[in-house]
């Protein structure tokens, strides 16, 4: 059934990991313009609390919940505490992520683990939850953020290097079709998003200084630009919606056409 411009997610209950800025707050912002209500959760509190301003403004109802998600006891006590507000969840969206490694070859094990960590068992911990009261819901939307790093990144690798990111995300993308197949029965969905080159305000910086590159974001990406947080949010949206709601198992890429 495809809905209305502004109520595609209408009367939803949606929990949003990563809220706090960037690529996560937009999508919060994107699902409460049309329709949801939101759980929003992030580390950063003053951040998080700037983005439950914006969707308060915007007359949205909103829990917010500051907690590490990559931990097993406040994930918990977030699904509790989103269940006890709102009496159910349609949709989580696994926004938590980013970190960097090093070139491999002085790449340290703690930043190596960290990232994993902070891109996977943040996924892993909060579809466990999602999964488990979508199942018995028989419905529900998940959405991982997988990357376009996921197959590699050339500006990162020759700036930075970056493969644990880059493993994390493709972990994503094999996980998502994983869970898609054991949720399948229940009427459950999950899909991916998987991002190329996007511009928030913590990686326009680094942007503006490799955007020379032979192997740059710009040159690489066949659009020749850099993506905005609204293009995924976009994205997000229309896998959380009744419009795709016979795609299951799928990573979309929107990444300029790379």
């Amino acid at each position: 059934m495809t809905q209305s411009p502004g109520n595609r997610v209408a009367g939803k209950i949606a929990l949003v990991t990563g809220a706090a800025a960037g690529i996560g707050r937009a999508i919060a912002l994107r699902l409460g313009e049309e329709g949801a209500s939101l759980v929003i959760v992030d580390i950063d509190a003053e951040g998080l609390a700037e983005t439950k301003r914006r969707l308060e403004v915007a007359g949205r109802p909103v829990l917010s919940v500051t907690a590490d998600v990559t931990e097993e006891a406040p994930v918990k006590a977030l699904f509790a505490s989103a269940l006890a507000e709102y009496g159910r969840l349609d949709i989580l969206v696994n926004d938590v992520g980013g970190g960097t490694s090093g070139h491999i070859w002085e790449a340290k094990l703690e930043d190596w683990d960290h990232v994993i960590r902070l891109n996977l068992r943040s996924a892993f911990l909060c579809t466990r939850e999602a999964a488990a009261h979508m199942r018995e819901r028989r419905s529900g939307r998940i959405v991982n953020l997988s990357s376009g790093a996921r197959e590699g990144t050339p500006w990162t690798a020759y700036y930075i290097g970056n493969s644990a990111y880059s493993a994390a995300k493709a972990a994503i993308h094999g996980f998502t079709r994983g869970v898609a197949l054991e949720l399948a029965e229940y009427g459950v969905n999950v899909n991916a998003v998987a991002p190329g080159p996007i511009e928030t305000e913590r990686t326009a910086p680094g942007f503006r200084k490799i955007e020379h590159l032979e192997h740059g974001p710009i040159r690489a990406t066949p659009l020749r630009r850099i993506g905005t947080v609204a293009d995924i949010a976009s994205a997000v949206l229309y896998l959380a919606s009744d419009e795709a709601d016979y795609i299951t198992g799928t990573t979309l890429a929107v990444a300029g056409g790379r």
